[in-house]
């Protein structure tokens, strides 16, 4: 460990919370519909969207129709990107003449993309057409994270309205949220890659001419306009294989931490959003604070286990840190930084193989995703999820204090409370029982590269990205069968979508309820002891939830390890 890495961890954490106004600032606007700068150039465009839809952007929704039209949205898109995949081999723009996605893989694909989870069961480069990456994979990274979004303000609205029976328009919120910020960031976001070496071109491949004189042909495509929604939107599927880690993707040391930070940099600022529309930004900032405690907490461990290194290899006069799997040009601090961030905010992108790094290094980005996307989480799902726990954590403040649960003026009663747990429930439920099935069955069993505890980790950490819709993995797993994609397939459509439902009804829920104002019995939701009851909530449902398996997976693989024996 060195400080010069403990340095890049708290200039992250402290960028984070510099950027968290003003980009929430931003949100706050579209989340009331208020006129931006960018709307005297994109107002015609939005109206003509509007228009050619038939769609009344003022037409309020029910919870219930606003889940109908975003379940129903999300179905079409998976069905055009199948169909998109299935059909690659006779479409344009695939100067490669790859062919056309195998039933179960296209499938895999089109509802990894639509659920945000953009889990990879193939090499982008050697499977994917510039058209799949275009129209069936980037679509799906500016519409699922503006699904996201969508979902958060209308859950900020649950909160924030008063005996209210509607909570805003779906189409009015997916529209303003990608037209008003994630293109124009996009477009900016990849010209500073492209100024920084990362191809945008319709062209399939290069020749170049190496130091040596020998001729090599490079895979090129439109790489940095997929690759600025892939961090922005939390999306995280490469067009390479090797995703960050590959120089085209990733070039250097500022686009790693431009990067980095386009991960986190909608999530916080949706806290703030949240704080403001409740009307008490304190509200916000004490929940950015408890998931940036969870996260620094989680970046320590894991810079610390990779610092430290492997011991075995220490007994064979191998000194350093743990370098497999990471990239020379990055090193151990910002790899271990990237790896905290990146399923922290259920992105799943990553710069170094996630499979190479030590037990307990490898444990955090797996308990990350554990937790249930609230340590900062993907966009939108990141603060829905978090304030699920609130929900649960004011419910135990409630019983500790004697008096109904209240929580930024709305009274969290019994119905709230069995819907934050049904939700809640849906990870471990699908995470443990896919896992169990796989560790049994053939099948499954025929995936994992390695034995023991190791092998056990791949196959749990596969169905914990696929379920909390991160996508990154344990690299030694062989998930292109038809088991695994298809039941990978199915836990990311659970992992998804049966958690927004619940979420939805609870904001129909809080949305018909009166304002209740503090009184002197009412526990504060915005100190020091706040923050730390959200963070030993999510910390205690997370951790006895998920400890027995941990503790067959990377926790007996680090004991097996310090004994001197490698899996």
């Amino acid at each position: 460990m060195t400080a010069q890495g403990w340095f890049l961890i708290a200039l992250f954490v402290a960028l984070v919370v510099a950027i968290a106004k003003p980009i929430g600032m931003w949100l706050f606007a579209l989340y009331e519909g208020r006129r931006t700068p960018l709307h005297a150039v994109l107002g015609p465009v939005e109206r003509g969207f509007y228009k050619l839809a038939g769609i009344d952007p003022t037409a309020e929704q029910s919870w219930r129709r606003y889940a109908l039209h975003m379940l129903l949205f999300n179905l079409m898109l998976l069905l055009f990107t199948y169909a998109v995949l299935r059909l690659q081999g006779v479409l344009p723009l695939n100067q490669q003449g790859l062919a056309g996605l195998s039933p179960h893989l296209a499938f895999n694909t089109a509802t990894s993309f639509t659920t945000n989870t953009n889990w990879q069961s193939y090499g982008g480069e050697s499977t994917m057409s510039n058209l799949s990456q275009m129209l069936g994979l980037t679509i799906h990274n500016f519409l699922s994270a503006a699904t996201g979004i969508a979902l958060a303000f209308a859950l900020f609205r649950g909160f924030a309205r008063r005996s209210a029976a509607t909570i805003g328009n779906f189409w009015a919120d997916c529209t303003r949220v990608t037209l008003y910020l994630l293109l124009p960031i996009c477009i900016v976001y990849a010209l500073f890659l492209i100024a920084n070496g990362v191809p945008q071109t319709f062209a399939a491949t290069i020749d170049a001419t190496t130091l040596e004189g020998a001729k090599q042909t490079l895979l090129v495509g439109p790489v940095a306009s997929q690759e600025a929604i892939k961090m922005l939107g939390t999306n995280g599927g490469g067009f390479f294989n090797a995703n960050s880690a590959h120089p085209f993707e990733n070039p250097n040391a500022l686009t790693n931490l431009v990067q980095m930070l386009s991960i986190f940099a909608i999530g916080s600022g949706l806290t703030w959003t949240f704080g403001k529309a409740v009307g008490n930004t304190r509200q916000g900032w004490a929940i950015l604070a408890a998931m940036l405690i969870l996260f620094t907490a989680g970046a320590s461990v894991v810079y610390w286990q990779e610092a430290v290194g492997n011991p075995v290899l220490h007994n064979l006069g191998v000194a350093g840190g743990n370098m497999e799997g990471k990239e020379v040009r990055f090193g151990i601090a910002a790899s271990a930084l990237f790896a905290t961030v990146t399923t922290a905010a259920s992105c799943g992108a990553v710069n170094a193989m996630h499979d190479s790094f030590t037990a307990l290094g490898g444990l955090i980005p797996l308990f990350n995703m554990q937790l249930g996307e609230v340590v900062i989480g993907g966009v939108g799902a990141g603060i829905y999820g978090f304030l699920l726990f609130a929900i649960l954590a004011v419910f135990v403040a409630g019983l500790m204090v004697g008096r109904t649960p209240e929580y930024v003026g709305k009274k969290i009663e019994s119905r709230e409370v069995k819907l934050a747990v049904l939700a809640i429930a849906v990870l471990p439920l699908v995470i443990l029982g896919f896992t169990a099935l796989s560790s049994v069955l053939d099948a499954g069993l025929a995936g994992p590269l390695n034995k023991g505890p190791h092998g056990f980790s791949e196959i749990l950490y596969a169905f914990t990205s696929g379920v909390a819709n991160n996508g990154s993995a344990f690299a030694g797993l062989t998930a292109n069968t038809p088991y695994y994609n298809g039941l990978l397939g199915v836990a990311m459509w659970i992992g998804r979508f049966f958690i927004i439902v619940p979420m939805l009804a609870i904001a129909g829920s809080l949305a018909a309820k009166k304002y209740t104002p503090e009184s002197a019995g009412s526990f504060p939701t915005t100190g020091p002891l706040w923050v730390g009851l959200l963070v030993g909530i999510v910390l205690i449902v997370g951790g006895l939830t998920f400890l027995p398996s941990l503790a067959l997976g990377p926790i007996a693989d680090h004991l097996a390890m310090i004994r001197g024996q490698l899996f």
